[in-house]
């Protein structure tokens, strides 16, 4: 061999497949799609024939089931994604039913032989696969006829060069032994699991010949148009570039100015594009005032924003104003009613606006709120999953403003109930104390990586127009503690 033959990979036109498998399915391929029932393995297989199958590559959905293909059709055409045009024409469905009943191996492929040679297609689809192999089992043979079967079909099927689905009801633990996982190019792996009120679908490629896949599992959801996944993104650099602000050694990021008096002057002359912001601060304190003044700030310079508002938007005058940021498209909104998100799901939703957009001001308010949104399974790993949230979108380029609630101790100073104080590059804390008989708050920049800033706690207000930061107080720590300065 002196050339190298080029795999053709098809677009399987399922969103986020194609990413999943890093340009298309190959073609001529010969493919297995298992999971559990309920899984969305047939939704699957349908939806990536329909957007495969036309006059010139046409394809055969032959069913093994106990019921007709018009009720599965029934269901199947309430999808988006099901053309009524290209069945009978582009898209021919075959019932096995009657030779699977015998638990003949030699029937059963003779049928497929003699329809794959009628019809001519490019794509071949058997669904359920498994009940080949149940009814044949029933019958009494033994498994070398089903390897043999296996192997006979799969190379019957590349001469024929058409790409297979073999569509199955499979558990982990049967794939060591079954022949089927052997013969096969690829394995797309589905799950579902119920977690307390929630569900949770799972997709994994643990098997695809001839290319790399992005490994792990991935969620996806079944919604009216089929199914969208969602693919864990990895950032090209684990955090934004480290630029020595302070010394001027290399190339400082632009600042983005936060929209409040005096706090610019506080963080050394704003928040660096490509940093995350983390907001601290018990219930009350400003915190959503401030993350919509920096939204409303960025609409003011040109620069788009996002936000995903996990809690309720801050109900001063800046709600109005928001409000209208977000009708004008200034500012872009993730739909986060769902209780059983996961964090590549929102991930994905907020690089596709930031994308689409070129914002470069993104809110997430706030990440408890976050939390409680997610499903179960996916709080475990939460302060992993955040740490490479913060790493994808500020790789992008975006300014990243997080909100914690914290509890209303006005002794202790933390920022984060999830330890993810670490995970940002600067921090801005608001607090509550107690002077003469009332409850101020205080504010302070706590830290700004790479960058001089002031180091005083400021008093400040929640007003109308917004927060108001007030200027140096001489005798802050005196009238803080209610000590005099040491002269």
């Amino acid at each position: 061999m002196t050339k190298k033959v080029v795999i053709r990979r098809l677009p399987t036109g399922v969103p986020g497949l194609d990413a999943l498998l890093q340009g298309g399915l190959a073609e001529y391929s010969f493919n297995l799609i298992a999971g559990a029932p309920g899984s969305g393995k047939t939704t699957l297989a349908h939806q990536i024939m329909f957007a495969l199958a036309n006059p010139d590559r046409r394809a055969i959905f032959f069913t093994v089931l106990g019921e007709p293909p018009l009720k599965m059709l029934r269901y199947q055409q309430q999808y988006s994604f099901f053309d009524p045009a290209k069945v009978n024409d582009s898209i021919r469905f075959i019932n096995l039913a009657d030779e699977i009943v015998a638990g003949d191996y030699d029937r059963v492929l003779k049928r497929i032989v003699e329809e794959v040679e009628r019809f001519g297609p490019s794509l071949v689809m058997v669904d359920s696969f498994r009940s080949v192999i149940q009814s044949a089992k029933t019958a009494g043979r033994i498994e070398m006829d089903l390897q043999k079967f296996v192997q006979r079909l799969g190379m019957l099927l590349t001469t024929w060069e058409a790409t297979t689905f073999l569509i199955g009801e499979y558990v982990a633990l049967e794939s060591e032994a079954n022949p089927i996982f052997t013969v096969a190019d690829g394995i797309i792996w589905m799950a579902q699991s119920v977690e307390r009120n929630s569900v949770v679908r799972k997709i994994q490629i643990t098997k695809m010949r001839g290319h790399a896949t992005i490994p792990g599992l991935h969620t996806f959801r079944i919604s009216d148009d089929g199914l969208q996944i969602f693919p864990r993104r990895i950032a090209a650099s684990p955090m934004p570039p480290e630029s020595n602000i302070s010394s001027g050694h290399g190339s400082a990021p632009s600042r983005l100015s936060m929209g409040v008096p005096l706090l610019d002057e506080m963080m050394g002359g704003g928040l660096p594009a490509g940093y995350s912001l983390l907001v601290a601060g018990p219930s009350g304190s400003g915190k959503s005032q401030l993350a919509a003044a920096f939204l409303a700030e960025g609409a003011r310079a040109g620069e788009k924003g996002v936000i995903a508002a996990f809690e309720k938007i801050p109900a001063r005058s800046h709600k109005m104003q928001l409000d209208e940021l977000i009708a004008s498209g200034e500012v872009g909104m993730i739909d986060t009613r769902s209780l059983d998100l996961s964090i590549d799901e929102t991930l994905h939703a907020l690089t596709e606006l930031i994308e689409r957009t070129g914002a470069t001001r993104v809110v997430i308010d706030s990440i408890s709120g976050f939390e409680l949104a997610l499903a179960p399974s996916f709080r475990e790993d939460f302060r992993e999953s955040l740490y490479r949230m913060i790493a994808v979108l500020t790789g992008m380029g975006a300014a990243v403003l997080m909100i914690s609630e914290l509890e209303d101790r006005y002794t202790d100073l933390r920022f984060s109930p999830y330890g993810a104080a670490f995970l940002t590059d600067a921090i801005i804390v608001q607090r509550y104390v107690e002077l003469e008989g009332q409850l101020k708050r205080v504010m302070a920049v706590v830290k700004m990586r790479n960058s001089d800033h002031s180091h005083e706690l400021r008093f400040y207000e929640v007003t109308d127009a917004g927060i108001v930061i007030g200027p140096p107080t001489p005798g802050m720590t005196a009238l803080l503690t209610g000590h005099p300065r040491p002269s």
